[in-house]
C-alpha cells in the first residue's frame, strides 16, 4: 500500500493582503491608523470682494462730494464775487484820561469818542450784524469799552458807527500796568491804542442766507494825545480813514434758504 503525501496548505491572510506577517510590524500598524490626506477647500472670497466694493463706492462718493463743493464754490464766486467788509477808524479822541498816583491801588478813568466806518464793497451781498462789542486798549491794558447795536449793512453801502466809550468809572489796574501807562505819558504825552471789535454776522446772497459766522476787526497803530487841564481833545487819526484788519470766515457749503 502506497502512502500518499499531501502538501501542507498555505496559511491564509486574514486581512485580505498577501505577504503580511503576523504579528503586524510598526509600519503596518501606523499605516493602518493614519488618516487619508484630503486637501482643505479654500475659504470663500465673496466677503473680501464685498469689502473692496464698499471701499470703492465710499471713495467715489467722497470724491463726488468734493467735486460738487468745488463746482458750487466756483459758481458762487463767478456770480457774486464775494468780498470781505472793510472797517476804518474815522475819528478817535480822548476826552478824559486820569491815572491815580497811588502805588498800591492805581485806578484809571477814561472817556473816548470813537467814529468807526463800515463799508460793504459787494454788489449783491447783504450783511446782518449782531451787536458789536468794542474795546480800546493800550499795551494790552483795557482802558475803555463800548457796544454798538446790530444793524443791516446793505450792498455798496457805508455805515458810520459813532459811540462814546468809557472805563466804567474808576477802574482798578495793577501797579505794573499803571507804570507802563505812566511811562508812555511821560515820554510822548500820547497813548498807543488798539481797537478790537468782535461780533457775528449773517451773509445774505439772493435768496440764500448763511449761518452766523464770527468776525473780528483789529485797528492798531493809533497814538492818541491825552488832553491836559482844559485843553480840547485832539483827533488821533491824521488822515481821513485808518484801515483796520478784518478776519471773516464764511463756509460756502453751509448756506440755508
Amino acid at each position: 500500500m502506497t502512502d500518499r503525501v499531501y502538501p501542507s496548505a498555505k496559511p491564509q491572510n486574514m486581512n485580505g493582503g498577501a505577504n503580511r506577517t503576523f504579528p503586524a510590524t510598526k509600519a503596518q500598524l501606523y499605516g493602518a491608523t493614519r488618516p487619508i490626506y484630503r486637501p482643505q477647500p479654500k475659504p470663500p472670497r465673496h466677503r473680501r470682494g464685498c469689502f473692496c466694493r464698499c471701499c470703492c463706492w465710499f471713495i467715489l462718493f467722497v470724491l463726488a462730494l468734493i467735486l460738487l463743493i468745488v463746482i458750487a464754490g466756483a459758481v458762487v464766486w463767478v456770480l457774486y464775487r464775494p468780498q470781505r467788509p472793510s472797517f476804518f477808524v474815522s475819528s478817535l479822541k480822548i476826552s478824559t484820561f486820569s491815572l491815580s498816583s497811588s502805588p498800591f491801588s492805581p485806578q484809571i478813568n477814561s472817556i473816548i469818542s470813537l467814529i468807526l466806518t463800515a463799508r460793504n464793497p459787494n454788489k449783491k451781498l447783504v450783511y446782518y450784524y449782531d451787536p458789536m462789542s468794542i474795546a480800546v486798549s493800550s499795551d494790552g491794558i483795557d482802558i475803555a469799552d463800548g457796544t454798538v447795536p446790530g444793524f443791516v449793512h446793505g450792498s455798496k453801502n457805508s455805515t458810520t458807527l459813532s459811540l462814546a466809550m468809557n472805563s466804567g468809572g474808576p477802574r482798578k489796574i495793577d501797579s505794573v500796568s499803571a507804570g507802563s501807562l505812566r511811562s508812555d505819558l511821560n515820554k510822548k504825552g500820547k497813548l498807543p491804542l488798539e481797537i478790537a471789535v468782535e461780533t457775528k454776522v449773517n451773509v445774505k446772497m439772493g435768496a440764500l442766507k448763511s449761518n452766523k459766522v464770527g468776525i473780528k476787526v483789529t485797528c492798531d497803530g493809533i497814538n492818541a494825545a491825552v488832553p491836559k487841564g482844559k485843553e480840547k481833545p485832539k483827533d488821533a487819526v491824521s488822515d481821513s480813514n485808518m484801515k483796520c484788519k478784518v478776519k471773516l470766515r464764511i463756509k460756502i457749503w453751509k448756506w440755508q434758504i
